[in-house]
């Protein structure tokens, strides 16, 4: 896989230019402390034209902030961009014409001020940041993979949706996040439900609903501080050493973007 990693690196980064410089979308969060949504300060679109939704498919983390290392010590960037970019295509190819991939590069924070800036410049209908999981630092065990130290958990697997109550569009935002959550369930995937247990500590998230998957994460920046609906998934855990290898495999990914437009089309039904 590092060859892999080094080529996805290499692509991101000379798509970079493309994303960061247009002024129709991009990347950005905010501060720490979000702030609560302003009722009524983004009234829900009537309805939904599938070629003129603009849907943002955020890549989460960048090749400098690379998020969580899997249990084989590759970056959750290449993971992020290999299914963002696959969704990408998979909605283009469903008629969501307007829907950007959006690839940002820096430190933490300030790449995620970009990706919310991008999205609310670019007057996005919708955001969806594409992550993969890990755990806490004190719930990993050590291994050795390739003659190296590394670390893994395979306690926990599963993909899990999240979005934010003080997104100004958030019951449209959790509406999307079940039909997601219920596209990923008919494809025999399971969510992972640790996020309700204590020793999860400051991970631990309110859950909205058991059947499928949703969780609420105010503190989120990416969710909470865009103007348009925002979901975060999940796709899995990479520190898990058997998700992870089946989240490398093309087909777990493959249904993962079908499900994912799959539910697209039934929530523009909807509007």
């Amino acid at each position: 896989m590092r060859g892999a990693w080094r080529t996805i690196a290499a692509v991101a980064l000379s798509l970079m230019p493309l994303f960061l410089s247009s002024a129709e979308y991009g990347e950005a969060a905010g501060t720490s402390k979000a702030t609560k949504a302003r009722p009524g300060s983004s009234p829900e679109p009537s309805k939904c034209e599938p070629p003129k939704f603009r849907i943002v498919v955020d890549v989460g983390h960048t090749p400098e902030s690379y998020g969580a290392l899997s249990a084989r010590n590759d970056p959750e960037f290449g993971f992020n961009f290999r299914l963002a970019r696959l969704i990408t295509a998979k909605l283009k190819s469903e008629g969501f014409a307007a829907t950007r991939l959006l690839v940002t590069d820096g430190k933490a924070r300030p790449s995620l001020l970009k990706r919310v800036s991008a999205a609310n410049d670019g007057r996005a209908d919708l955001l969806l940041s594409i992550h993969h999981d890990s755990v806490p630092d004190k719930l990993l065990e050590t291994w050795e993979f390739d003659g190296a130290k590394s670390y893994f958990s395979d306690r926990f697997s599963g993909h899990s949706l999240f979005v934010s109550e003080r997104n100004p569009h958030f019951i449209a935002s959790l509406k999307l996040a079940r039909i997601i959550g219920r596209q990923l369930k008919e494809q025999g995937l399971t969510y992972a439900s640790q996020y309700t247990l204590p020793l999860l500590g400051r991970y631990r998230h309110a859950l909205l609903d058991k059947d499928v998957g949703v969780y609420r994460y105010d503190g989120l920046v990416v969710l909470s501080q865009t103007r348009s609906a925002a979901v975060l998934l999940e796709a899995g855990s990479i520190i898990n050493r058997d998700e992870e290898m089946a989240l490398n495999a093309p087909g777990r990914h493959e249904t993962i973007a079908d499900a994912v437009a799959k539910a697209m089309g039934e929530f523009c039904e909807r509007r």
